[in-house]
């Protein structure tokens, strides 16, 4: 590991601390090193129907230091980090360290220490579970994450236990697997980052007429490990519909969710036409091991 991805693995950690520790006690909370199932099904609630493991983002390899994971996982095992999206939000109540299992290259099992929606804790984000254990080694990386327990969704209708997907390698860039429609009652506009508590981004300007929320597989930076600015905003294409308007793909006039080191950027737009598709070019953004991301095109779901 080179020294440019030695001090952006820790930042990455400290990161992490600071979440943790300068954040509400509901945060403190939501991590969780049960290495058993104990969510207990109701009855009507559907397993493995129209849910699914967007993504799997083997991004650390023994890069977390030791006082992140003290306080994450009260110096649980392992420093290796795997941020896990959803395909819908989860219940968090629900999500436990025993819910998940890893499967190595060499056929054995990874260990997870802990697990914590941590620093993607902003209404609307929960759809973001990092991982911390040891899972594996460059030589020998996962194959395969499967939810093994009871793993609810947050609206209680669907159990996400038989779900599994295929580790993107560590080696390999961050890219974009999820894009949705924010709703108003959700946006926070003119909001400024909040560095204490971690985890609270900036908003879209007052003028927003939408915002588009945008989520990669893994936390992405500039390459060198500053946020994301004025040139990765111009970066971001999105695709409107209308009928009658014609198509057309505007900018997004300005990016929100900034300063929170989560994996989440809001588009925020100028127009009320509906968004149906974004893009993104290769080769813009990194992981913590300045990897550089791959081309993404997601649709727009509401």
């Amino acid at each position: 590991m080179t020294r440019t991805r030695q001090t952006r693995a820790h930042r990455i950690g400290i990161a992490v601390l600071t979440s943790l520790t300068f954040g509400c006690s509901g945060i403190l909370g939501q991590s969780n090193s049960d290495p058993e199932d104990t969510t207990v099904v109701v009855a009507g609630v559907s397993t493995g129907e129209g849910v699914s493991l967007l993504s799997a983002f083997y991004g650390l390899d023994d890069g977390l230091p030791l006082l992140a994971r003290f306080v994450v996982c009260g110096g649980g095992l392992g420093s290796d980090g795997m941020p896990v999206v959803f395909s819908e939000e989860v219940d968090v109540t629900t999500v436990e360290a025993g819910d998940f299992r890893i499967v190595l290259e060499d056929g054995r099992e990874g260990e997870v220490a802990c697990v914590t929606p941590a620093p993607a804790n902003d209404v609307g984000e929960f759809r973001t579970i990092l991982m911390i254990g040891d899972f594996g080694s460059v030589e020998n990386q996962p194959t395969r994450v499967e939810i093994t327990g009871n793993l609810l969704s947050k609206n209680g209708r669907a159990n996400f236990r038989g779900a599994q997907t295929e580790p993107v390698r560590l080696e390999q860039g961050p890219t974009l697997v999820h894009a949705e429609i924010v709703p108003e009652n959700e946006w926070d506009l003119g909001k400024s980052a909040t560095r204490f508590p971690f985890g609270g981004g900036s908003g879209c300007p007052e003028s927003t007429r939408q915002v588009v929320r945008v989520v990669w597989n893994g936390g992405i930076t500039k390459p060198g490990g500053a946020d994301v600015d004025e040139i990765e905003r111009e970066a971001y294409t999105v695709f409107l519909g209308g009928v009658r308007e014609g198509p057309a793909e505007v900018v997004p006039f300005a990016i929100g969710d900034l300063g929170d080191g989560d994996n989440n950027h809001e588009l925020c737009l100028d127009t009320d036409r509906a968004a149906i598709r974004v893009t993104f070019p290769a080769g813009r953004v990194t992981d913590p091991r300045e990897d550089l991301n791959e081309a993404a095109e997601v649709l727009v779901s509401r």
